[in-house]
């Protein structure tokens, strides 16, 4: 059980909207958003994660694997790690960045939020230079801003708005690749498809990057897959057969969609991952791969994720993703 370290403080004029900081597993601080329908979400300071993701019954929507250490300066393993200022696993820097590594702060001057937006139940979150580690700078020496909103709508939607700013003052540009690497908890992967990516092309990590188009009327998964869709739609299915759930999610600002599952010999391989941990998860994530994003001084990128996690309907004895994908 985790324990409070603090009391509530409202965030919004909605009354029953509440945001809590409580200490979490390994004393890792973590705060707790709470929509009055009875939607929750969880975000790590360490890594600025979202660690938990529950409908208004309860039932978590995000996997987190039970072998994950919460101790830095390791990775949680599972919810939506920030993949910042690299997705890739090359380079001087950190496997997928600093970013879900590093402690991140609440944000004492956020962007103000629409005045007629529906998500009265948020968190803003930053991370800058002083919040890194003198090897984080030695191989990435810029100065930027990065934010983070993560919000509940009045549906159980989850939003994440990020905005990331060059600024540098000595004139150079700052590049960098971004990811909201989302594990989605399902009941079996031999029992979900992905929907949405139809004729997309897409680079293979397990054969040196090579690039080929999705032939597939759907992604089903029955071995290790690490595929980058390139330039892939805003809107995508994912459906889970047994529970008779889709989650639907939207990007804004990131091209790319990352797929991801280990499989049984990659996840035995993983300190970090139950060997059996592989058969309820899979990543889905938006991203900004194939093209880096440049911004010069003074300029500033957003992008953005929404998820939805709406009850499937039948057709024909298959799931109907046609409905879903129209719908919101």
């Amino acid at each position: 059980m985790s324990s409070k370290a603090s009391s509530s403080e409202k965030v919004s004029s909605s009354e029953k909207a509440e945001l809590e900081i409580y200490k979490g597993a390994g004393g890792l601080k973590k705060v707790v958003l709470r929509d009055f329908s009875g939607y929750s979400a969880e975000v790590s300071l360490y890594g600025g994660q979202v660690t938990s993701w529950k409908n208004k019954r309860g039932e978590e929507l995000l996997f987190v694997s039970s072998k994950s250490a919460y101790k830095p300066p390791k990775p949680i393993r599972g919810g939506i790690p920030l993949c910042f200022p690299k997705f890739s696993n090359n380079g001087s820097l950190e496997q997928h960045g600093f970013a879900r590594i590093r402690f991140w702060n609440i944000d004492p001057s956020p962007p103000p939020l629409p005045t007629n937006s529906s998500y009265k139940t948020f968190v803003d979150l930053i991370l800058s230079p002083k919040d890194l580690l003198p090897n984080d700078k030695t191989f990435w020496p810029h100065s930027f801003e990065c934010r983070l909103r993560v919000a509940l709508g009045l549906t159980g939607e989850l939003l994440l708005t990020s905005r990331i700013r060059n600024i540098n003052t000595d004139g150079k540009p700052l590049t960098f690749s971004f990811a909201y690497h989302t594990y989605f908890l399902v009941s079996d992967i031999s029992e979900v498809r992905v929907e949405g990516l139809e004729t997309t092309d897409y680079l293979d990590n397990l054969q040196n990057k090579e690039r080929f188009t999705e032939q597939g009327d759907a992604l089903t998964f029955e071995s290790e897959v690490d595929k980058v869709y390139v330039s892939a739609p805003t809107k995508i299915a994912i459906l889970d057969h047994a529970k008779k759930q889709t989650f639907v999610i939207y990007k804004e600002g990131l091209p790319d969609v990352a797929v991801w599952n280990p499989w049984d010999k990659k996840a035995k391989a993983l300190g970090d991952f139950g060997y059996d941990e592989y058969t309820r998860m899979l990543c889905v994530s938006p991203a900004a791969v194939e093209t880096p994003i440049t911004l010069k001084p003074g300029e500033e990128w957003t992008g953005r994720q929404k998820l939805c996690a709406v009850p499937s309907s039948y057709c024909s004895g298959q799931l109907d993703p046609q409905r879903v994908i129209r719908g919101n």
